[in-house]
């Protein structure tokens, strides 16, 4: 389980952080030993964090493609939460994507965050 790996605690703590490249890195290493089904939500999550790294640089075609494919993973049926509430990601994730696809600032809702499940 990628949860109990003591890196992935590092990682959640970059990406609440904003630090998007390197939890990034952190959490790819995680996912190159993980398999499926957990394997998809370290994916969903690596997405979401490259898609904020893509706004910084000024892509936002890329950050709009990533969201997109993000959300598909981490709301597909069987998705693994690892701890943390995705569902709520999401939502945050859903909101960006929607401003981005109006040509809207993304950076006036809520920055992506990992919280543990209640």
């Amino acid at each position: 389980m990628p949860e109990e790996d003591p890196r992935f605690g590092q990682a959640v703590a970059l990406f609440n952080t904003q630090e998007w490249y390197a939890a990034h890195d952190l959490f790819e290493e995680i996912w190159h030993e993980t398999a499926e089904p957990d394997r998809r939500s370290l994916q969903g999550i690596l997405q979401v964090a490259v898609a904020q790294l893509h706004l910084q640089r000024g892509n936002r075609r890329g950050a709009t493609i990533l969201y997109g494919e993000a959300l598909g993973r981490l709301r597909r049926p069987g998705t693994p939460d690892l701890g943390l509430d995705l569902e709520a990601l999401c939502c945050v994730v859903e909101q960006r994507l929607h401003q981005l696809q109006h040509d809207a600032d993304p950076e006036s809702c809520t920055v992506p965050q990992l919280q543990p499940l209640p």
